[in-house]
């Protein structure tokens, strides 16, 4: 399908939220998330994407992608997004780049979306009418009460796992994760991310602790996401009740290709993996390699992307773009009975920038 409407420009703005708290997991701390986002426009629409990185990724879109799609054919998300991956070749296409295109695609899907009439996930094609997604918090700044509350919090909302961070300090992991599990009994599903912090030796330990002592079934980056002979000796000789995950900080399919062999589910996040056309193609080497998808963060988004995703197993609801995205547009989904379900009445993603709430935290 052709058109006559072609991608006009892109306008950037960049974003930073203060936590509502200090946060912190197993290797990092923060009191605040960027978010930059991109208008695409074409014809009488104007399409919206957005990634969580350095405001400089703005400053790349303005630079080198804004004239890459200039000019291609409105319905051809896809073209554009090969013509931005030759724009950024002497860059370097993984990270910021990776992030930049991110947002850029998923903002001309949107376009493209609004123009046709119907919602991305209709647009995209629908495996499953709404996805199922599970609470992510629980940092490890927080208090044992503050992590109680949250992750209880989730459980009465009806989701069906919750997931705490863990590896800052193993003399409180344990009393944590404890504390965890008795908040939300054990009809929910536990998970734990270490987002590195631990060593295989040390992985493996803390494994078959937390499998045997607090039913924990799905532990999130044991070890380094760089270190995949490590993921792979953990997913052989962990727990057998226990996946290991990863695959948030993938760029492109090259390493979720190498990934692939080493983990038990596969990750990728749509703001960083090259948008909508990069995730969908994570969705068809899952496929390929008979292992599960969960997808990282950024629900407004994900919660499309993820219904035209056959291999979908869950979504993370994370504490911080729940709270940002529902702070800077209109729109956003509210999980019911554990579910994100893309309103198929509203074009698109279904957003709009609340301009006004968001100059308070323009960049």
């Amino acid at each position: 399908m052709t058109s006559d409407v072609a991608i006009e420009r892109l306008q950037v703005a960049a974003f930073e939220v203060p936590t509502d708290e200090p946060e912190s997991d197993g290797t990092l701390e923060w009191n605040s998330t960027t978010l930059v986002l991109v208008e695409a426009a074409g014809g009488s629409e104007k399409g919206l994407g957005f990634t969580y990185a350095d405001a400089s990724a703005g400053k790349l879109i303005e630079s080198k992608l804004a004239d890459a799609v200039r000019g291609v054919d409105a319905l051809w998300p896809q073209a554009a997004w090969a013509a931005m991956r030759s724009a950024v070749r002497n860059l370097g296409q993984q990270g910021l780049c990776a992030m930049a295109i991110s947002a850029v695609d998923i903002a001309l899907w949107d376009l493209k979306a609004r123009l046709l009439g119907v919602s991305l996930a209709d647009l995209l094609g629908r495996f499953h009418a709404r996805v199922r997604v599970y609470g992510s918090g629980g940092f490890t700044s927080y208090s044992n009460e503050r992590l109680a509350e949250q992750l209880a919090g989730w459980a009465d909302d009806g989701m069906a796992g919750v997931k705490m961070k863990v590896g800052r300090d193993p003399s409180a992991d344990l009393h944590r994760v404890r504390a965890a599990r008795e908040a939300v009994g054990d009809g929910v599903e536990l998970m734990v991310d270490a987002n590195g912090a631990w060593q295989r030796k040390q992985a493996l330990g803390w494994m078959e602790l937390l499998a045997e002592e607090l039913a924990v079934s799905y532990v999130e980056e044991p070890v380094s996401s760089d270190d995949l002979e490590g993921l792979r000796m953990l997913r052989d000789r962990g727990p057998g009740g226990m996946s290991v995950a990863a695959g948030e900080y993938g760029w492109d399919l090259p390493y979720f290709q190498r990934m692939a062999g080493c983990v038990d589910i596969q990750q990728a996040d749509v703001t960083r993996c090259g948008g909508i056309t990069g995730l969908l193609g994570v969705d068809t080497l899952c496929k390929v390699r008979s292992i599960p998808f969960s997808a990282h963060c950024a629900p407004a988004i994900s919660a499309h992307a993820c219904c035209a995703m056959e291999t979908l197993a869950h979504l993370e609801y994370f504490h911080d773009h729940v709270r940002i995205e529902s702070m800077l547009f209109d729109g956003t989904l509210d999980p019911h009975d554990g579910y994100l379900e893309p309103d198929s009445s509203r074009p698109g993603l279904g957003l709009e920038l609340r301009r006004d709430a968001a100059e308070e935290y323009t960049l």
